[in-house]
Order: structure tokens, then C-alpha cells, then sequence
């Protein structure tokens, strides 16, 4: 659907310095529990009354054991109150013992918390195909209570290569009511289109009938998280996770309700703002990507284009070197499997078309060097002249950073 950006101005506040924890009824905390050598690594979310849960999960066929245990979690009656989850492990690939031991942290947190457990989520993501070790996540599970609860601690917990905690958060007004949606992710490498190394949880004090929910997750996340890469791998463990107390007891949304598309807005906005946010921190990244389709004949096809535009390696290595190499990006267009007239493509970075109507374009090299030498955001424009539809899809540059990283990630 893609956001009015004039409407948001409008009509959705974003709220600086607002967090997961900013709808009413929402806590969180986390702690360092020797996952990982000094950094927080346990963190836990909750609501003061169970909420109606919403989830949409990778797409890895080899999925971790934390992700089954949360789909039978919200399959028994679509209510979530908690999420425990730990960074430094993955607990994938792990076998019948991951399992149990996230059966284990489901137990262990729902006691702590005096919840059911069918009403919490788990969640992990760090190394894959080694043991969790159960009992520093059940030691540290035990200290909740003990130690300060703060929004920032929980994304600190949930961390694993990135180098920024990632918030965002909205209100908006629905039937007199102010409703509040705030969320917190992680996502530094293995981020792809189609659910990637990504952890995302959202929540909101919005009253939404639970099927609507769903229903609203799946099509923002097509919108936002799906359109955004860094590597083209796909992880074993990501989700996004949302949650609706519906404590600011405006009348049940559904999608007949006259404020739905204002509410799916704001889900929007808080989704695409902490997407944004996770493909800047692209493992070694220096800069964001951005790239748009316009005048594509559908929509999927724009969407398959911008994709294949900001998954390109040569693209992402040509914005590191602040080279205006056009060629790149009209050969990703080419082998994206959009059938497409290749005499009606222009293409602009920035201010600068660089390729017009299917032919190279008349323009100064030093100055469109000097645009992508001086912003950290760097946008790519595809016109394509075939229909109405237009899709964006974000990414990052490809560093020498990136490969150090992984190379050294298991140490």
C-alpha cells in the first residue's frame, strides 16, 4: 500500500525518544546473564493484561526451535503477555535438546512472570548449530524483578553484531482515544528480503480484533521489513512479533472499522521507520540505500525491481567507492525477471539522471561523485513509463568492514 508521507505529517505524531514501552501497559528490562562476555544478552517484554498476538515468521525452511515453540504458543488462543528472549546463541539446528530448552525458557519465564505459558513467546539469535546454555538464560530469568526494567535494556539485550539499538513509536488518535505504537528491532547482517536475520517486536495499546491483526502484520511487513537487504542471506530465527492490550479502549478495530487504514498507517510507519533503521546498520555499513521504482506496470514488478536493485553487490560496492556507475543498476534491473521495455528506462541517483529513456544521460561525474561522497543516504530512482505502480526497497553500501565481521563472527 505504501505510506502517504503528507498524511503522516498530518495525522501520526512520531514521538522522539519514544519506545516499546510507550503504549500503555507494556514493560521491559533486560540483563547481562554470561551469554555473552559483558553485554546484555536476556531480555523480556510484557503486557499487564494478555494481548491479542499478531507474528510473521522467516522463511528459512530450517526454522530455530524458539520459532516453533512461539507458533504453538499463539496458536492455543492467539494471546500473548510476555516475550523472553536471549542474543548470543540462536538455539538452531540444535535438535530435540534446542527444543526442550526453549520449552524450558517458556516455562521458566511464564513462573517467574505468574502468566500461562502458552501466553509467551521465546526468542534467540547469535551463533546457530551450538547448545543454548539453559542454565545461565534460566539464572538470569530469575533475576527479573531484581534489576531495573527499562526499554533500553531490552534493545541492548536483543543485539547482536549491530552497533545501534533500533525504537521507533507513533500515536495517533482512533474514535477520541490516543493510541500508542512503539517497537524495538535488531538486524545487522543476513538481512534479505522475505524475513532475515531480524528480530522485531511491536506493540500497542490499540484494541484490534485478532484476525484483522494478523492480517495488518502481513501487509505492512510485505511493505517494510521485506524490502530490505544487506547480504541476500536468510536467516533460521527472525520474526516480528506484535502485540495489542487494546488498554486505550477505543472500539475493537477490524477492517470494516472507519479508522482501520489509519491505524495500518501507523503500523506502517513505526515498521518502515525501524526497517530503515536495521539496513543502515548493515554489518560495516557507511551508508543507506534507497531505491524506488516509479511507472512499473504492477506492483509486484516494481517491488522485484527495487529488490534487485539494492541486492546488488556491484550496486552496494559502486555507492562504497561513490562511483555513479548507472550500469550497475540497469543490469540488476535487467536479470530481475521483470519483463519491461528497456528503451523507456531512466535512471537518477540523487538529483542527477544518469540514464534517459534508455540511453546514457548527459551529466558531471564530480558533482554526482560529490552528492554520494556527502550524504549518508543515498537514493537511486528507476522511471520505468510502463503503468502507475511504484515500490521502495532499502539497503546498504558493501564495505571491507563487512567481510572482517564475518569472518571473525564466531569469536
Amino acid at each position: 500500500m505504501g505510506i502517504n508521507q503528507k498524511e503522516i505529517l498530518q495525522e501520526i505524531k512520531i514521538l522522539d525518544g519514544g519506545h516499546i514501552c510507550s503504549p500503555k501497559g507494556f514493560f521491559a528490562g533486560g540483563l547481562h546473564c554470561g551469554l555473552k562476555r559483558k553485554k546484555h544478552d536476556l531480555g523480556w517484554l510484557y503486557s499487564i493484561v494478555p494481548a491479542n498476538a499478531a507474528a510473521v515468521y522467516t522463511t528459512n525452511l530450517i526454522q530455530a526451535a524458539p520459532i516453533l515453540v512461539t507458533r504453538e504458543s499463539i496458536e492455543v488462543d492467539k494471546q500473548i503477555q510476555g516475550v523472553i528472549v536471549n542474543s548470543g546463541n540462536a538455539n538452531a539446528c540444535t535438535g530435540e535438546e534446542g527444543y526442550r530448552h526453549a520449552l524450558l525458557m517458556r516455562h521458566y519465564f511464564a513462573k517467574k512472570m505468574n502468566m500461562k505459558e502458552e501466553h509467551v513467546a521465546v526468542s534467540s539469535t547469535g551463533i546457530i548449530g551450538e547448545q543454548l546454555p539453559i542454565n545461565k538464560v534460566l539464572d538470569g530469568i530469575k533475576m527479573i524483578g531484581k534489576v531495573e526494567e527499562s526499554a533500553a535494556n531490552f534493545e541492548k539485550a536483543i543485539l547482536t553484531t549491530d552497533t545501534t539499538q533500533k525504537r521507533a513509536c507513533v500515536q495517533l488518535e482512533i474514535d477520541g482515544k490516543m493510541i500508542t505504537i512503539g517497537g524495538a528491532a535488531k538486524g545487522s547482517g543476513m538481512i534479505h528480503p522475505n524475513m532475515a536475520t531480524m528480530l522485531a517486536f511491536i506493540t500497542t495499546d490499540a484494541n484490534v480484533e485478532q484476525e484483522a491483526l494478523q492480517s495488518a502484520l502481513k501487509t505492512v511487513v510485505d511493505e517494510t521489513f521485506n524490502m530490505i537487504t544487506v547480504d541476500g542471506d536468510t536467516s533460521t530465527n527472525d520474526m516480528v512479533l506484535l502485540l495489542a492490550n487494546g488498554l486505550a479502549k477505543n472500539t475493537m478495530l477490524t477492517p470494516n472499522s472507519p479508522a482501520w487504514l489509519h491505524f495500518i498507517q501507523g503500523l506502517e510507519t513505526v515498521c518502515q521507520l525501524l526497517a530503515k533503521e536495521i539496513a543502515k546498520d548493515g554489518e560495516g555499513a557507511t551508508k543507506l540505500i534507497e531505491a524506488k521504482v516509479i511507472g512499473a506496470a504492477g506492483e509486484e514488478d516494481a517491488k522485484k525491481l527495487a529488490k534487485s536493485v539494492i541486492g546488488s553487490n556491484l550496486v552496494k560496492s559502486a555507492v562504497f567507492g561513490t562511483d555513479p556507475n548507472w550500469g550497475r543498476i540497469v543490469c540488476a534491473l535487467g536479470y530481475s525477471g521483470v519483463d519491461f521495455d528497456t528503451e523507456n528506462i531512466s535512471v537518477f541517483i540523487g538529483p542527477y539522471q544518469l540514464f534517459a529513456n534508455g540511453l546514457p544521460a548527459l551529466f558531471e561525474e564530480s558533482e554526482v561523485k560529490t552528492y554520494m561522497e556527502e550524504n549518508n543516504e543515498i537514493q537511486i530512482l528507476v522511471e520505468l513509463h510502463e503503468g502507475e505502480s511504484s515500490a521502495i526497497a532499502w539497503g546498504c553500501d558493501l564495505t571491507y568492514d563487512y567481510v572482517k565481521i564475518n569472518a571473525s563472527y564466531r569469536t
